[in-house]
């Protein structure tokens, strides 16, 4: 049984909605368990469309895990931890992290299933063990959750915003501060519906934080810690082309080929999770993990810093 009370940040807020922030599961899973009769507010039955208020009880109790038709697939994965509750891994760009439209098969989801045995139906059907995800493009840390405790305890962490999560961005532009932070909601664009936008009606809070760890004004472009403090769809990529650096290699908020140093092989954003921190979801331990620069923006860091000379 989960049980969440509302806070200032899901008032008057769909209980589909809001249910999904708080027990860190999407929407539509959410709205599953709802026509299921899992979700009660204030004790009473609940439906997907009512507004909470300040204080109200959510209540749900998740339907048992249900078998996947999903098979699993050989695909190799860099683990960097494993243990009962968890793997932590770091996922190379263009692994796409869930079965989507146009991408059935090859998923990291089909590699979890064949590397962990027993993962079937842990959080969801069709996405077991996720508990965030990476764009495929982004390289990086990511944890999977191999248990239901586990999913539920790492979804708390991330919708409370107490994951560490660092990220190096190389940005088009030279900022002129050493630091710097986004506060602006985003939402999804009005017309581009795969792409997301600071201008959208009804937008949802955002934050993001930066600094400076590089800068290359021959090439006009910077290297960037990133620290978002919410997890929004393309947060990190729609905040900083909102402050006029768009990450190299980006072809939805940038120009795909703009300030690349020529000779280098980038086929994607230049946006990588470095760093991963979290508590332990049975130990209580605190964990962090890093990842190194995969080879495709070692190259990129190396002839940016050449260019310099």
């Amino acid at each position: 049984m989960l049980r969440f009370i509302v806070g200032e940040g899901e008032v008057d807020e769909r209980l589909d909605r809001a249910l999904a922030a708080l027990a860190g599961v999407p929407r539509a899973q959410a709205q599953r368990w709802i026509e299921a009769g899992a979700v009660r507010c204030n004790e009473a039955p609940a439906r997907a469309s009512q507004r909470v208020q300040l204080g109200d009880v959510v209540a749900a109790e998740p339907p048992e895990p249900v078998a996947l038709a999903l098979e699993p697939e050989p695909i190799p994965l860099a683990v960097l931890f494993e243990d009962a509750a968890l793997v932590v891994l770091d996922k190379p760009a263009g692994l796409v992290v869930h079965p989507a439209p146009g991408h059935a098969t090859g998923t990291l989801v089909h590699a979890l299933l064949h590397h962990c045995q027993d993962l079937a139906g842990v959080g969801g059907a069709l996405r077991p063990g996720i508990v965030h995800r990476l764009d495929a493009g982004t390289s990086g840390v990511m944890v999977v959750a191999k248990s239901d405790v586990a999913h539920q305890a790492l979804s708390l962490q991330f919708s409370a915003h107490t994951i560490e999560r660092v990220y190096h961005a190389f940005v088009r532009g030279t900022p002129g501060a050493s630091e710097g932070r986004v506060e602006r909601a985003i939402g999804r664009h009005p017309k581009e519906r795969k792409r997301m936008s600071i201008a959208a009606r009804g937008g949802r809070e955002a934050r993001t934080a930066w600094r400076v760890l590089a800068r290359h004004p021959k090439a006009g472009a910077a290297r960037l810690e990133v620290r978002p403090e919410t997890g929004r769809t393309h947060q990190i990529r729609v905040h900083l082309a909102s402050q006029g650096l768009p990450i190299l290699g980006d072809p939805v908020y940038g120009r795909a080929r703009a300030g690349i140093p020529p000779g280098v092989a980038l086929e994607r954003a230049a946006l990588h999770a470095a760093r991963l921190g979290f508590v332990h979801p049975l130990t209580g331990e605190r964990l962090a993990f890093e990842a190194p620069l995969p080879a495709d923006l070692a190259a990129l860091a190396a002839a940016l810093e050449a260019g310099e000379t």
